[in-house]
């Protein structure tokens, strides 16, 4: 089975999204919609796993040191979906106006308040046992295996 370092890619798909959120704005700020599509789409596929490991594995083991704020992190991420939902409903028209390219450029922003957020808790994550985090590993990579997006994760599998 195949393992990962956790800590090292749960940064670097954290790396990811900024950058993809950041190129977003900059295309919904050029009425760009076909790169805010194709930006929305990659980052879809980006975060189906990576949300899936968050969830299923990742927060309920620094359960340990965040206790209840767990829950927080989850709502957080039904906050994420929402807002993806209503970016790619905005972006399955050929032409924005310029109060929804704003309203999309917002979302977007408040998104990398998440991320940001988030890459916190790859240093508590540092402080799991060497077993607790290849076990991590191991199921990060299961997750990126499964393929499955954001929203198709969130509609079909997420257990909320």
């Amino acid at each position: 089975m195949t393992e990962l370092d956790p800590i090292t890619e749960f940064r670097e798909d954290h790396r990811k999204a900024r950058d993809g959120l950041l190129d977003i704005i900059e295309a919904l700020k050029a009425k760009d919609v076909v790169r805010a599509r194709e930006i929305l789409g990659n980052l879809n596929i980006l975060l189906g796993p990576h949300f899936k490991y968050e969830e299923e594995t990742l927060y309920p083991t620094l359960k340990v040191f965040l206790g209840e704020y767990v829950d927080q992190l989850i709502e957080e991420h039904d906050g994420v979906i929402e807002t993806a939902l209503i970016c790619a409903e905005l972006l399955k028209k050929d032409t924005l106006t310029d109060e929804e390219a704003e309203q999309a450029a917002h979302a977007a922003r408040a998104l990398l308040v998440h991320v940001s957020n988030c890459d916190g808790l790859a240093i508590l994550s540092e402080r799991l046992s060497s077993q607790e985090l290849k076990e991590l590993g191991v199921k990060f990579a299961a997750a990126r295996e499964t393929g499955v997006s954001l929203l198709d994760w969130a509609e079909k599998i997420r257990k909320k």
